[in-house]
């Protein structure tokens, strides 16, 4: 998930044809269920099986995502993670967060900077390259994925993001590499053919603004090896998204894929909107104007849980907006992000005591967001996610 989400308040705690495309996704919404606002466990239950119809139409409702990977179990972004997030029942792994080497390969990290989610600190060759930079108006010290080749990348090793929340995942420091996204596009064919089942992917563009900038454009590099790879057309099962509109409106000319515009909190404004002198924020891209603008060239919307449910001063969970509704209305699905089952990430009413990695009442928060009829939902813990949703379609 997107630079957005890592200024998320609770992120670092430690306490194609665009019509066409848009009907595939409106009937994805609609599913087997009958209706796009069926909100009861029963009325909703047949969306959680897989109807005969390829594409988004073949995902259960509501969909379970893999953020990262199994990202609550294992680093995030290696093969070790998205592997994992398969075997736990997630019907579509994040793989991955796309950003450029200096040599123009695309790798998956969560972010450029890689000091915090690789051992590149450990290694003294690597010293030199330890820099500030300002990226998308944050000042950021560290290691930068466009200053290292490919070569240089894979002779590091993931390394857990959040040891204060996941000390279990600190056991796996070490073992696995970077993946380029190449990587995962064969990887994604072999675990189809391994588990015998269409394997999804969502694939995020990473600070594109930024990365066009420095000469490393994004989208081109993303749909030319989707292109190579036969996954770059309607019924492909590969979700492309992205912070940045005009992102997601660039790829709209180059590949056929479903599309899904990111949204951060309300009082936020894409960087790229900053960068055109665009004034308006994401409050604005969520009023009905905002989202039909949005269904003109995307299929869907992955909004903060927060903009689907907001919270008081005291983080609990208030009344639902309008935002399920207003989306579907206009053909839009939605998959929030990003569910975790520790409690520092939780709502404050579905928190079980004050360790920060201990977890809290996430099914009742599963089903809470579940019951507001969104289409699925991001989760480092897909296990969990899986589990709810059966609690909630047969409930």
């Amino acid at each position: 998930m997107g630079s957005q989400d890592a200024w998320e308040p609770n992120e670092r705690m430690t306490t194609g044809g665009t019509t066409g495309r848009r009907a595939l996704l409106g009937a994805a919404v609609l599913g087997a269920t009958g209706s796009v606002f069926g909100l009861a466990g029963t009325a909703r239950a047949a969306g959680a099986g897989r109807p005969a119809k390829g594409g988004l139409q073949s995902l259960p409702v509501p969909t379970i995502i893999g953020h990262r990977g199994a990202s609550g179990y294992r680093p995030e972004h290696t093969f070790g993670s998205y592997e994992l997030a398969l075997d736990l029942g997630a019907d579509i792994v994040e793989a991955g967060d796309l950003v450029p080497t200096r040599d123009g390969h695309l790798v998956c990290r969560h972010e450029p900077e890689i000091g915090g989610t690789t051992d590149v600190a450990d290694h003294k060759e690597f010293a030199d390259r330890r820099t500030t930079k300002v990226l998308d108006g944050v000042s950021t010290t560290g290691w930068f994925t466009e200053d290292f080749t490919l070569a240089e990348l894979k002779t590091l090793r993931a390394i857990e993001r959040i040891p204060a929340n996941r000390p279990h995942n600190t056991l796996y420091d070490g073992r696995w590499e970077i993946p380029t996204f190449e990587e995962v596009l064969r990887w994604q064919d072999e675990q189809t053919r391994k588990r015998g089942r269409q394997v999804w992917i969502y694939p995020e563009t990473k600070h594109p603004t930024y990365f066009r900038k420095l000469g490393l454009g994004l989208e081109e590099r993303v749909a030319k090896l989707l292109h190579k790879h036969g996954k770059d057309r309607k019924n492909s099962p590969v979700i492309l998204q992205s912070f940045e509109p005009s992102s997601i409106q660039r790829l709209n000319k180059l590949v056929d894929n479903p599309l899904v515009v990111l949204l951060s909190a309300a009082s936020t404004r894409p960087w790229d909107f900053v960068e055109a002198g665009d004034p308006r924020t994401v409050a604005d891209l969520i009023t009905r104007t905002g989202l039909r603008e949005i269904a003109g060239y995307a299929q869907g919307i992955g909004p903060t849980l927060d903009l689907v449910i907001p919270k008081d001063a005291s983080g609990n969970l208030t009344t639902p907006t309008t935002l399920v509704k207003d989306a579907h209305a206009v053909g839009l699905i939605l998959h929030p992000y990003t569910m975790r089952n520790e409690n520092p990430f939780l709502p404050a009413n579905f928190r079980k005591g004050t360790d920060v990695d201990a977890y809290g009442d996430v099914f009742g928060a599963f089903r809470t967001y579940f019951a507001t009829g969104i289409d699925g939902v991001f989760t480092d813990n897909a296990d969990t996610g899986v589990l709810a949703r059966a609690d909630f379609v047969n409930g």
